[in-house]
């Protein structure tokens, strides 16, 4: 039988309830009182649920990964409903269905929204809408670490030496996450200030780009950077959600400099500067190299907002980019680059082998002398399989809810990847707000399962197909 860990879950409705703190402290501060009492509901039970949660008496046992993970699963569900009641209990008579849409697509940092005009939203719901990111994303990064028992020996070691966690090494890792996490953002909102971005938009879009969310404080990008130099530097910041988390702390305070706890971020470096060249010397002659600088960012970190460069024959590559991904340790989603290049490698040295063998291939990163073993080359291509299924599953719900096929499909890849739709996929005007209630059930259902696929089902599929 399962048994959830109530104080992991309680630790994060405590945030909440200090992110509703600060929201009545900023309604008061700029007279904004249209949704005050909300927050205050949100302040009041996010509370009660922390206390609750922490106080609840559990036998001290050893917790099997399953009781883990279906912590982590029912918290993708429990938190995002104490986040929807601002939402609900708002001046805008939004359905329950729609205020949790809003929270879960917040929440798992896709960026989907309801609303049709964000100017005409109260401040604070839009400084609401972009916590529901910051949260989501802290809530992902502690999950990485509180499964970590399941992921492979390799990505583990771009985070520790350990082999495996205890209680004390778990905190540890945690607080240091909560720490990069908080102070990152507080340096991308600094850094927002000095572009001569205004306060708000630079604080909501700190909120976004740390989190890899997708929700803007305006109806466009455009009303918020026009400068050049602006939209290079928040191409730039968006990367925060590509590398991993760790990657500088890694650099500045590591003294052993251990190539383990860089070589992914060593090839994700590679992966995008091989991007970006191609892009400038191909696809740079109709447009501003800056717009599409900003587009690769995007896609890559899986934020997805975007200026419209006009440039509907680079969709389909973009779309590429969103499902590759970015770093493990980061707050990005796609399948990962270094899961792609393994297997990718991998399946390559294989068809050599039978032509050639006599001649002896490496399974082998460069950067390292890690070998992925044969175990690890299933589970990626596990993820591959789970991704294609739930890529099928997800385009023919969305077909038979009225639903062109383009379109389907490119939101099913924006779905499971929990990227935001934008002008650079061709699904700037798509409408969330007039779909039918089951269609919004379904995104709901598979913006979850793109942010704990593997946390979750691959697990699942390990239980019954490697005993061992």
């Amino acid at each position: 039988m399962f048994k959830l860990q109530f104080k992991y879950l309680s630790f994060f409705f405590g945030i909440i309830s200090i992110l509703s703190f600060f929201n009545i402290i900023y309604s008061y501060y700029l007279n904004l009182y249209l949704n005050l009492d909300t927050y205050y509901y949100s302040l009041i039970i996010s509370f009660i649920f922390s206390i609750i949660f922490y106080k609840i008496k559990q036998i001290e046992i050893k917790y099997s990964i399953f009781d883990k993970i279906l912590t982590v699963f029912f918290g993708y569900i429990l938190i995002p409903l104490i986040l929807t009641i601002p939402f609900y209990f708002s001046i805008y008579n939004l359905t329950f269905l729609d205020s949790y849409f809003e929270a879960i697509s917040g929440f798992t940092s896709t960026g989907f929204t309801i609303f049709d005009n964000i100017r005409n939203i109260d401040q604070s719901l839009i400084i609401w809408r972009s916590s529901t990111q910051w949260i989501g994303g802290l809530y992902f990064l502690f999950s990485i670490i509180f499964l970590i028992d399941i992921y492979d020996e390799n990505l583990k070691k771009t985070l520790t030496n350990f082999i495996s966690f205890d209680s004390s090494e778990v905190f540890k890792q945690a607080l240091k996450i909560f720490f990069l996490y908080s102070v990152m953002t507080l340096i991308i909102f600094i850094i927002l200030n000095f572009l001569s971005i205004r306060s708000f938009n630079s604080l909501n879009l700190a909120f976004t780009l740390i989190s890899s969310g997708g929700f803007l404080p305006d109806n466009d990008l455009t009303n918020i950077i026009k400068a050049n130099s602006q939209i290079i530097v928040l191409s730039i910041l968006m990367l925060t959600s590509f590398f991993s988390i760790f990657f500088i702390y890694n650099l500045i305070f590591i003294k052993k400099k251990n190539v383990n706890f860089f070589y992914e971020d060593l090839h994700l470096i590679i992966y995008y500067l091989v991007i970006v060249s191609i892009f400038f010397l191909f696809f740079s002659f109709k447009s501003d190299f800056s717009l599409n600088l900003l587009s690769i960012s995007s896609s890559i970190s899986n934020i997805g907002f975007s200026i419209d460069a006009k440039q509907s024959n680079l969709q389909f590559i973009y779309l590429i980019l969103v499902i590759i991904g970015g770093s493990f340790f980061s707050t990005s989603s796609g399948l990962r680059f270094v899961k792609i290049y393994s297997l990718f490698k991998y399946s390559l040295n294989q068809i050599l082998s039978f032509s050639r063998p006599k001649n002896i291939f490496m399974n082998k990163l460069i950067f390292t002398k890690i070998n992925f073993d044969f175990n690890e080359i299933n589970k990626y291509f596990l993820t591959l399989l789970i991704f294609i299924i739930s890529l099928i599953i997800l385009t023919s719900l969305l077909s038979l809810s009225g639903i062109d096929f383009e379109s389907s499909f490119k939101l099913s890849i924006l779905t499971l990847m929990n990227t935001v739709n934008s002008s650079i996929y061709g699904l700037e005007e798509f409408d969330f707000n007039n779909l039918y209630f089951l269609t919004k059930y379904y995104l709901i259902l598979f913006m979850i399962i793109g942010r704990i696929e593997l946390l979750t089902i691959l697990l699942l599929l390990k239980k019954f197909l490697f005993k061992n």
